[in-house]
């Protein structure tokens, strides 16, 4: 599938998914948390963790228990060319990096949503069609990052997930691809099953995976 009919299918699917977002002010825990929860929402939803990530978030704090926990939701436009997911990917990288240096014994989790889940893609070093405006997380601080969960990735039309493609963030990552998600599997077109990551019980069996990376 191209890039143009990808962006087709995201802009049928942000339409849909704008009725289920209301924006939602993000404010990040007290600096130098146990664990940094950065997470890239979907094209066309509202600035914020999203219909997808808030769940996911949500789930992961409970599991992480008495945990100190900051989020962070990647400053990025999500617009419906799927070309932000570039610059989002460096908007993430410099989060991290910049917590990182303040905070030396904080562990991180990233997350990503649809373009989001390619603002991810694009952070752990996997090239995609917007990879050439983004950023890569410094080898330096890959230890760092514990796990790796994104919903709906755009990389499954290209046969394949963040698991299978890359050496250093494969075994800490878990890519979910709803069936009949026309975003991530080819020969799709249930939009619906982009939209229902959440109902579905993904964001909490994602949550469940990081909870158990972070050490």
């Amino acid at each position: 599938m191209t890039v143009r009919i990808l962006a087709r299918v995201c802009a049928a699917v942000s339409v849909a998914a704008a009725a289920f977002v209301v924006p939602t002010a993000v404010a990040d825990a007290a600096p130098c948390s146990d664990v940094d929860v950065s997470f890239a929402r979907g094209t066309g939803e509202f600035p914020g963790l999203g219909i997808t990530g808030r769940p996911f978030v949500d789930s992961l704090v409970t599991k992480l228990g008495g945990r100190s926990v900051g989020t962070y939701a990647v400053n990025y436009a999500a617009d419906v060319t799927q070309a932000s997911a570039g610059p989002g990917s460096r908007d993430l990288v410099a989060h991290l990096t910049s917590v990182a240096a303040a905070c030396p014994s904080t562990q991180f989790v990233v997350g990503g949503y649809s373009q989001g889940a390619t603002v991810v893609t694009n952070a752990v070093g996997l090239r995609t069609p917007s990879s050439f405006g983004g950023a890569v997380i410094p080898a330096e601080m890959a230890d760092r990052v514990k796990a790796v969960v994104v919903f709906g990735n755009p990389l499954g039309l290209f046969g394949r997930t963040i698991e299978s493609a890359s050496p250093t963030y494969g075994p800490r990552a878990r890519s979910f691809c709803n069936v009949g998600d026309p975003v991530c599997q080819i020969g799709s077109v249930n939009t619906v099953a982009h939209l229902t990551y959440a109902l579905r019980g993904a964001t909490d069996e994602g949550a469940a995976f990081a909870a158990s990376r972070v050490g």
